[in-house]
């Protein structure tokens, strides 16, 4: 890397060489531009006001990078559906933004490989978090200001395979049926308080309950209650109740008779050790235990989310859970800016 005087007049698309400070009475002093900074044409007249003729430009030698180039090569191979990013690189950085709002997903093993790489640096969000329309998700970085080509090759070469580091899949919008399980409930002995609970958990996801029903302690009753909710047009079903290991609790023998499939059942996160979560055809059953009325946020959560992007989790999938499964139950709950569901 050298550097050469060039004419301010053709100086649109060199790279300072230095610093070029600006000072302005009683108002500002400091840098202009930046070293690295490459001169655009709206730059011409503001450097000719400041009383430059001539600049110091960086030549770079064939094999390099100018930061802002690497970032920007980077930038478009990291980026993948739902992702994308605006404005101009600076001083070799570039945040990337989802483009919708959605589930965020990151590929944590490629992220890991190009972070691995000298140079280049890539920072994100956890995976498996819904976000919003323009948030945030990852930043990127050169990190010198010349960067060897092949690196920057190599970090693009990782991502491209994968369609991208990152990605921001959409929710759909479930049509939620709830069948609320439980003696003391169905005859009335105690108040129900799972339907609010869920109501607010599917408004705030974007979904909507299309029906509840409330079922006692019983396969038979269960199953026909699941059978009428799906007939009206349930895509998603939340089943509450009955899913501990008392002779009573039948929940998941009435999911296996309504025609359930792929049960998984125990989750190792806590609140949320006995969930369930079933296949009824093409439709998804969860089962919420009953730490979902006490806690604010439980594994429903964590999973809510993921299924709802179109995601069939198996069995390591909840497995991997485990990893930052523990909630600290916070005096004031500050989920998901906690380390609840983070451990991947």
């Amino acid at each position: 890397m050298s550097q050469r005087v060039i004419n301010i007049e053709d100086a649109v698309g060199a790279i300072l060489a230095h610093d070029i400070t600006e000072i302005r009475r009683g108002e500002f002093k400091g840098p202009a531009f930046r070293k690295g900074h490459k001169v655009r044409e709206s730059d011409i007249c503001h450097l000719q006001r400041l009383g430059k003729r001539h600049l110091f430009a960086l030549e770079i030698e064939e094999g390099y990078l100018h930061e802002n180039d690497a970032a920007v090569a980077m930038a478009n191979a990291f980026g993948g559906n739902g992702v994308t990013w605006q404005g101009e690189p600076k001083e070799g950085k570039i945040n990337l933004v989802a483009a919708q709002d959605g589930l965020f997903k990151a590929n944590v093993e490629a992220l890991t490989e190009i972070n691995l790489l000298e140079e280049v640096m890539c920072a994100s969000r956890h995976t498996n978090f819904p976000v919003k329309e323009g948030e945030t998700i990852a930043a990127l970085r050169a990190i010198p200001l010349v960067i060897r080509a092949e690196i920057v090759d190599k970090a693009v070469a990782i991502a491209r395979p994968h369609g991208g580091l990152f990605q921001v899949k959409p929710l759909r919008r479930a049509r939620a049926g709830i069948v609320i399980t439980g003696n003391e409930v169905f005859s009335h002995l105690i108040e129900d308080q799972f339907e609010l609970v869920l109501r607010r958990k599917m408004d705030k996801i974007g979904s909507e309950v299309v029906g509840v029903t409330f079922a006692p302690d019983d396969a038979e009753c269960i199953v026909r209650e699941i059978r009428r909710l799906l007939s009206e047009g349930a895509d998603l079903l939340l089943i509450t109740g009955g899913m501990s290991v008392d002779p009573d609790d039948v929940t998941r023998q009435a999911v296996v008779e309504a025609g359930g499939t792929n049960i998984l059942y125990g989750a190792p996160v806590l609140p949320g050790a006995m969930f369930m979560i079933a296949t009824i055809g093409s439709v998804t059953v969860l089962g919420v235990p009953a730490c979902g009325l006490y806690h604010e946020i439980t594994i429903l959560d964590l999973v809510l989310p993921r299924v709802l992007s179109g995601e069939r989790l198996t069995r390591k999938d909840i497995a991997a859970l485990g990893h930052g499964g523990l909630c600290l139950h916070c005096e004031e709950c500050r989920y998901p800016r906690c380390p609840l569901g983070k451990g991947q």
